[in-house]
């Protein structure tokens, strides 16, 4: 089912368990709420605002953990599509957010920009090293959303791609596209690693592997999850040198926000979060057009998790 959170909810809910509590704060009022537990207090299951990417998987990854942590008898708050990573995570830092879905490699390279680790032991161990005191990651899944260079079939062939390095022939009458902030994250890379300097780079966000059907780009940041990959016949060019790390769906948390039981739940779901059932759920939701707390909740059912 689907279900929305907003701040009237929220606030119904705050009274109600105040005025069972007998009253608020030190002023008596019931919506005085300074002297509450805080969300990672030992109290119950605690509270979770859960915030999540300007995309549908995150959306759905999202609402995986707020359904599962209600079943826990969390009180969740969600927040979604906020925006790009740069908006988010200086939310999640503040405790603005306490929860969202993250990809390992991604979040390595957004906070320590001279990152090499590759594999997800590799990533993760530089994550605990380098995240600030405000923050934890938990347990990462076997789920993984890596980017890609991808391109049409017919541009494979017209031009002879067939890894990241061969763009490198070519990639000067190219145009890409990709999210609003590709360009930022990985111009100086591309050029760097595989000498791939592109004539023009287009902020396709959601709409990438359509612009590369249709045409408006020839090369698209597809991630490899994304059921369009297949639909639109495209071809992911290999990443010889692994410019892009291992990207394994990880929550990012704010540490003294999360109570035990967000821990524990969440961590039940990325034992159990696979890539093939990520891009079954995508699947559903990119070309079956169903919504994704639906789609949630049926994942969450069928794996005993709600």
């Amino acid at each position: 089912m689907r279900r929305m959170f907003g701040t009237a909810a929220v606030l119904v809910s705050a009274v109600l368990t105040l005025a069972a509590c007998g009253g608020g704060g030190s002023t008596g009022n019931p919506l005085d709420t300074t002297s509450a537990a805080p969300s990672g207090s030992a109290s119950g299951g605690g509270k979770a605002v859960i915030g999540s990417f300007d995309f549908d998987e995150s959306v759905l990854l999202a609402s995986i953990y707020a359904q599962a942590l209600e079943a826990k008898g969390v009180q969740v708050e969600e927040k979604p599509r906020i925006g790009s990573r740069e908006a988010v995570y200086d939310q999640v830092k503040s405790g603005g957010l306490t929860i969202v879905p993250e990809y390992n490699g991604n979040l390595l390279a957004f906070i320590d920009q001279a990152a090499t680790a590759a594999t997800t032991d590799e990533v993760n161990t530089a994550l605990k090293e380098k995240l600030p005191a405000e923050l934890e990651v938990l347990d990462s899944s076997p789920a993984e959303d890596k980017d890609t260079l991808s391109v049409t079939k017919d541009t494979q062939t017209k031009q002879s791609l067939t890894t990241m390095e061969d763009l490198a022939k070519a990639s000067k009458s190219m145009i890409v596209g990709g999210p609003p902030e590709f360009k930022k994250r990985w111009e100086a890379r591309f050029k760097e690693v595989y000498g791939v300097e592109f004539k023009e780079w287009k902020p396709t966000g959601p709409t990438t592997a359509d612009a590369l059907k249709d045409g408006t780009i020839q090369v698209g940041n597809v991630f490899s999850t994304d059921p369009k990959i297949a639909a639109n016949n495209l071809v992911p060019l290999q990443d010889t040198k692994n410019i892009f790390p291992a990207q394994n769906v990880t929550p990012l948390l704010h540490k003294a926000s999360a109570s035990d039981t967000i821990r524990t739940t969440l961590n039940g779901i990325s034992a159990k979060l696979t890539t093939q059932s990520l891009l079954e759920m995508m699947q559903k939701i990119s070309v079956n057009k169903d919504e994704p707390a639906m789609v949630a909740e049926e994942w969450l059912t069928s794996n005993g998790l709600a």
